[in-house]
């Protein structure tokens, strides 16, 4: 996938691990692909398999290895670039080859892990070094090493909002719809931009759940039957927002007209006013300011619209994760590459991404984050294979556009319907999925 698509990878971060879909997983190992002792005597040549099409082609991925070898000098590492990452990497686990080093699909269910990668470690060794580890954990052991993390929020352009007036962030989903009513009614700008027409963009209002009540098991304790947008849950209260939005007339006339790449252009000129997305997100925007003869200091990011104890609160949520192929015949060097790339390429801090390792500073891209005190929830992913279990039998998709799309109709009156009828209907969807899903 080209750059501008690398947001996959963090949708992944919430997405589904929910079914097996491959064949070729061998028997599980107990072998762990050990980080060397010594890096002169670690050999070999590794495949890595990656979604960043774009690095392969233009040579960067190259670069890094090339760093890389002067600490590794008996490793070679070539790169393989697969531009439909999830299907092409799905199809090769159908066989032993899928490379060395890869980013673990979202096809994979977390259970299978075992099946097809290598442990890396325990849980409580590598958990004490690295974010989002409980992700990839199985029976206490680590299958995959986060690539780095993203923050949740909002990207929003600074000068379209201080011309409506605005100085602060607001506090409230309230004072969040008010600030968009005075930048349609003194801008010319879009206030807000839904990304309707391509879908995935909504899919980051799950990355939400955690924000509004600053929980890092949020996430965890959708695992049942209980009622996920009832009043004042995590989902209500973004979903709530996302609908009035709508409502207000504060988003684009025709949703159905969106485009993610036109998108980027218009928040850079001052055209749109906010959009909901990754940190992912902001490096591409300031690149779209300075292409279109703007400056890179009006691309702001702003959290979540709620307080707890008077402290704005983000989710922090994994990037595709890094795994050893469990058939490799060079697992010692293929964690080597993962360790190093991780933890001494500059990658995450080049992508103005969240570190994987929790001792490295937070990106200059989250600064406004970091200066305003607010406070970073790393997402529990422990009971991620019971949500997404629950999720695909009640058919709902949290990660994908769907439901949600079919919120902004209601809200549009493109569909017939209430916001409490729409969240009473996916209740009971939810809930009597959790009653039968695994039994």
């Amino acid at each position: 996938m080209g750059k501008t698509k690398t947001l996959t990878g963090a949708l992944l971060a919430v997405a589904t691990l929910t079914v097996t879909g491959c064949g070729g997983g061998g028997t599980p190992s107990s072998e762990t692909a050990s980080a060397p002792t010594d890096a002169k005597e670690v050999s070999g040549s590794i495949t890595v398999l990656t979604q960043r099409t774009d690095l392969v082609k233009s040579g960067a991925m190259d670069a890094y290895a090339a760093e890389f070898r002067k600490i590794y000098p008996k490793v070679k590492v070539k790169f393989e670039g697969l531009t439909d990452y999830e299907g092409e990497a799905r199809i090769r686990m159908n066989t032993k080859h899928y490379g060395d080093v890869l980013m673990i699909p979202g096809a994979v269910a977390k259970n299978d892990y075992p099946r097809f990668f290598a442990p890396l470690g325990s849980a409580e060794e590598l958990g004490a070094k690295y974010r989002f580890s409980d992700k990839t954990e199985v029976g206490g052991k680590v299958y995959g090493v986060a690539q780095f993390g993203t923050a949740n929020g909002f990207v929003y352009n600074k000068a379209v909002w201080k011309r409506a007036g605005i100085e602060d962030w607001p506090k409230t989903p309230r004072e969040f719809l008010a600030d968009l009513g005075a930048i349609k009614a003194k801008t010319k700008a879009v206030p807000y931009y839904t990304n309707f027409g391509d879908g995935w963009p909504l899919v980051q209002w799950t990355s939400n759940v955690g924000s509004v009540t600053c929980d890092k098991d949020a996430s965890n304790k959708l695992a049942g039957a209980v009622s996920p947008w009832k009043a004042g849950s995590e989902l209500n209260v973004s979903d709530t927002l996302l609908h009035d939005i709508v409502k207000g007339g504060l988003a684009e006339k025709d949703p159905n007209t969106t485009n993610w790449e036109e998108s980027k252009t218009l928040v850079a000129k001052g055209k749109i006013g906010a959009m909901m997305l990754g940190s992912w997100s902001i490096t591409q925007m300031q690149q779209a300011a300075e292409a279109a003869g703007g400056s890179k200091d009006d691309i702001g990011f702003m959290p979540f619209p709620a307080q707890k104890d008077g402290k704005f609160c983000a989710t922090l949520v994994s990037d595709y994760q890094q795994a050893v192929n469990i058939n490799s015949e060079h697992k010692e060097a293929a964690r080597a590459w993962i360790d190093w790339f991780t933890e001494k390429s500059g990658y995450s801090a080049k992508e103005g991404a969240v570190p994987t390792v929790k001792s490295a500073a937070m990106p200059d891209t989250l600064k406004d984050f970091v200066d305003n005190d607010v406070t970073f929830t790393e997402r529990s992913e422990k009971d991620t294979a019971k949500v997404n279990d629950i999720d695909k039998a009640s058919e709902i998709g949290l990660n994908t556009p769907d439901y949600r799309q079919k919120l902004i109709d209601i809200a549009r009156g493109a569909e017939h319907g209430t916001l409490k009828d729409f969240f009473a209907g996916l209740d009971k969807r939810w809930d009597e999925a959790a009653r039968t899903a695994g039994s």
